[in-house]
């Protein structure tokens, strides 16, 4: 992961296109986690808190997590700002070192097209899930048109699945659920919702 891309992004990151696609993933996410008012979510990758913290009111505690220092302080200043008492951050990297962390629900919102193990950080986050827990992962389909030496071109539905069972997940349901213009490297494309359970 080449964190200094994400340090100098930091405090421009949250463009029009950025916060227009995160609502298009709150929305989705929001639908996912109904319920959940007595859970902790972990957000894995969160950025600066685009997503994570638009889901504050719906859980008991949110954890954002990201290897970014500067995307943390924004995400920071966020919660400070807007008063979000049940939000904290931590800035660490699973890839590396898994914390002794629990959670009830991940989420992991176009993080995992940016890391080159998958299984390995997939193993990481079931590793830190509560049984009975929830990973959810949106990500882009698999799109033929991207090529990128640090980016997975997105995933299959089918091959994620397998890697999902291999980890130990019991049950996993992918399905796309947006389109959209220039989304992905300037392509066209699609994104997935992805639910799996530990059991």
């Amino acid at each position: 992961m080449e964190n200094n891309v994400f340090e100098q992004l930091a405090k421009k990151y949250d463009t029009e296109e950025r916060m227009e696609l995160a609502n298009v993933i709150v929305k989705e996410v929001k639908a996912e986690i109904q319920n959940s008012k007595s859970k902790s979510l972990l957000d894995y990758g969160s950025g600066t808190g685009l997503i994570g913290l638009e889901l504050s009111d719906l859980v008991d505690s949110v954890l954002l997590v990201d290897s970014s220092e500067q995307m943390l302080k924004v995400a920071q200043a966020k919660i400070t700002h807007r008063g979000i008492t049940n939000a904290n951050v931590l800035y660490s990297d699973f890839t590396k070192e898994i914390p002794e962390l629990k959670a009830d629900i991940i989420l992991m919102s176009l993080v995992l097209l940016h890391i080159p193990d998958t299984k390995k950080i997939l193993q990481a986050l079931f590793h830190i899930l509560n049984d009975g827990g929830k990973l959810v992962i949106i990500d882009f389909d698999k799109n033929d048109k991207i090529s990128h030496p640090k980016v997975h071109n997105g995933f299959s539905h089918a091959e994620l699945k397998e890697i999902l069972a291999e980890v130990g997940f019991k049950s996993s349901d992918v399905k796309t659920f947006y389109h959209g213009k220039q989304i992905f490297m300037k392509q066209d494309a699609s994104m997935f919702i992805s639910s799996s359970m530990k059991e």
